[in-house]
């Protein structure tokens, strides 16, 4: 992800550089880490019931759902593992865990967001063939079809990653002021903005402009259904709704993932010098990282099943005898 640059960040000094070396107010980083932890709990604590509401409850064993679901791993993922790093080094403007773990840091940090990017195109294309062709899209897509496209997908984007790491791609600079930064060589950074960026994001604009006019259609259909009040048409109708609530979720998540994401490469492409891409690297690489709190926000406001399943799972009810039974679709 952050390999657009000839020096990106992740590398650390080997010296006795201590994060006590640094200046400023502990006042003032009580309330950054206090913010911080509750963008991680929001993170990883939503995305944690999406997880147990999609594979647990039967009803949610959809195509879709799945792909909901693998979204809602890397984006817990970036709340766990990537998260918590990023703030310590974003707030003590250093790294004190030595080189191992920056190593991990440095892959986890590229990894999980590309499995974002892939994921919400997944999404968008899921999306967009059921809505375009949805009696062909229910013969085809099946659970075990979804469950392959997601393993490919996580697989893809793990041997993506280790070719970068592991074949010259990047190189550890330890000479750093104490941070976690990487160089990166060769073509590397040019395919990461041609594979990682240019071509998914110009996949999920035009599919994403194809559910708009879709939706429009749809709208306008019911519109006329209600009109007419035709007792017949009401399943239909209802159908007819149902996608385009879904497809309105879409539309938001794409969304604020492309206003999460397009800034930061913006900002790659556009920083001339390594003192203007120091200074402004962490807060963008932050707002990529912010889209996988806001997920789940979006999830409990566009999906009626969701509100339904965190009240299941918040209350316990989920032990109960055959919960997992339970319809969760309000009525």
């Amino acid at each position: 992800m952050d390999s657009l640059l000839n020096q990106s960040h992740y590398c650390i000094r080997n010296s006795s550089y201590s994060c006590s070396e640094r200046s400023g107010s502990r006042e003032v980083d009580v309330i950054f880490y206090t913010c911080a932890a509750v963008i991680i709990l929001l993170t990883v604590c939503g995305n944690l019931l999406i997880i147990i509401s999609v594979t647990y409850f039967k009803q949610l064993h959809t195509p879709a759902n799945l792909s909901i679901l693998s979204l809602a791993v890397s984006d817990f993922l970036v709340g766990f593992f990537v998260m918590p790093f990023h703030f310590i080094q974003f707030i003590e403007t250093c790294w004190p865990f030595g080189l191992t773990l920056c190593n991990y840091f440095a892959f986890l940090s590229v990894q999980v967001p590309i499995l974002s990017i892939q994921n919400v195109t997944l999404i968008a294309v899921d999306r967009c063939f059921a809505l375009n062709n949805p009696f062909l899209y229910f013969k085809t897509v099946s659970l075990n079809v979804m469950l392959l496209c997601i393993s490919i997908l996580w697989i893809v984007s793990v041997l993506y990653t280790s070719a970068v790491f592991y074949t010259g791609g990047v190189v550890f600079d330890p000479s750093c002021l104490g941070k976690c930064f990487m160089n990166v060589s060769g073509d590397w950074p040019m395919a990461d903005l041609i594979l990682m960026f240019v071509l998914p994001c110009s996949i999920i604009i035009f599919l994403y402009v194809q559910v708009f006019v879709i939706v429009r259609k749809h709208a306008t259909a019911i519109r006329k259904a209600k009109k007419l009040e035709i007792t017949e048409n009401t399943k239909h109708t209802d159908s007819l709704t149902s996608e385009r609530k879904a497809a309105k979720a879409l539309c938001s998540l794409v969304s604020v993932f492309l206003a999460c994401i397009i800034p930061l490469y913006i900002y790659l492409l556009t920083a001339t010098t390594s003192s203007t891409f120091y200074d402004g690297i962490d807060y963008f690489t932050t707002i990529l990282f912010l889209n996988s709190s806001v997920n789940p926000i979006i999830y409990a406001f566009s999906y009626s099943w969701f509100k339904k399943t965190i009240k299941l799972i918040l209350t316990c009810q989920i032990f109960n005898a055959d919960s997992s039974l339970m319809n969760v679709h309000l009525n």
